[in-house]
């Protein structure tokens, strides 16, 4: 059996940004505060870190502080993904020598791969790596669907341990259960279907809704792990309204904004990413507030 890197939930954390570029002391903060609301594991340089908008050094950056400022309290996952392979391995390497303890491969996008030319991709960025590498299926985003069937094949690779399922398709989720069993752990990669995944035999989620709510995210992991489904179920429900306003624009532009009015830096992103929304913004605020998040009132 395959090493797991985390059980319960890891949080795909945003990367708060000002003028001047990354602001580090906010992520520094917002870094002990998902720490110490009780996440299970850090995923950071992925898509909700605004990966595709930094430039190499500062992605490099990221992921040296993010390491260096968890000192081991949990595991840190770097996004090292690309649709350049080359690309990909020198990013994924650097992680490595940084002392990231996973790595995230999205699926090669723009590209239009086959099958055999993913597996191929996957395989050898994980040559490259000396941790565990973690796939990640986002066909909404990159136009390609990793296949249950590929993904036997590269659970084959000792380094490749785990797939975030985004593709929404839980007949999909439960073929790669079945085709893969032990030798690749599932994390959700949707949170509005932590418990449907988890009922597959997932063991988690990589979540943006954590970034807001951490510990309410890894105990509805854990209360289904161990066993209390209905709290789960419960817990899966009633966060079913700010999953939403979460996902009301294309993610990170709502949870950017989320994390800004909790105090973690200013609600700046990167064009082509603009802000959110006032009205939608509200919406998102007032569920959040009924969650029992502090907010902070705009000046």
């Amino acid at each position: 059996m395959k090493p797991i890197i985390f059980e319960g939930a890891a949080t795909a954390i945003v990367t708060p940004m000002n003028e001047r570029g990354v602001d580090f002391e906010a992520f520094g903060r917002l870094i002990d505060a998902q720490i110490a609301g009780g996440i299970d594991a850090l995923v950071v340089a992925g898509t909700t870190g605004e990966n595709a908008t930094l430039t190499d050094p500062e992605h490099h950056e990221v992921i040296r502080f993010a390491v260096e400022k968890v000192n081991h309290r949990v595991p840190v996952i770097a996004g090292t993904g690309s649709n350049c392979t080359d690309h990909a391995i020198d990013m994924t390497k650097f992680a490595c020598e940084a002392g990231a303890d996973a790595v995230l491969l999205v699926c090669p996008y723009y590209n239009k791969a086959t099958q055999r030319g993913a597996i191929a991709a996957f395989n050898a960025i994980a040559d490259a790596s000396t941790v565990p590498c973690i796939l990640y299926n986002v066909p909404s985003r990159t136009g390609f669907n990793l296949t249950p069937e590929s993904c036997l094949e590269l659970s084959k690779h000792p380094r490749i341990v785990a797939i975030k399922e985004a593709s929404g398709n839980l007949s999909q989720v439960a073929k790669i259960a079945h085709l893969c069993g032990d030798d690749l752990t599932i994390y959700s990669g949707n949170d509005d279907q932590i418990v449907p995944i988890l009922s597959l035999g997932g063991k988690g989620v990589i979540s943006v809704l954590s970034n807001v709510l951490p510990g309410e995210t890894s105990k509805m992991c854990h209360d289904y792990l161990h066993g209390r489904t209905k709290e789960a179920l419960d817990a899966q429900l009633r966060y079913l309204p700010l999953v939403d306003a979460l996902f009301s624009e294309v993610n990170p532009i709502p949870v950017k904004a989320a994390v800004s009015a909790m105090g973690y830096g200013r609600n700046i992103l990167r064009l082509p990413l603009s802000p959110m929304d006032k009205t939608l913004e509200a919406k998102m605020l007032d569920l959040m507030k009924q969650a029992g998040v502090r907010v902070q009132e705009e000046k």
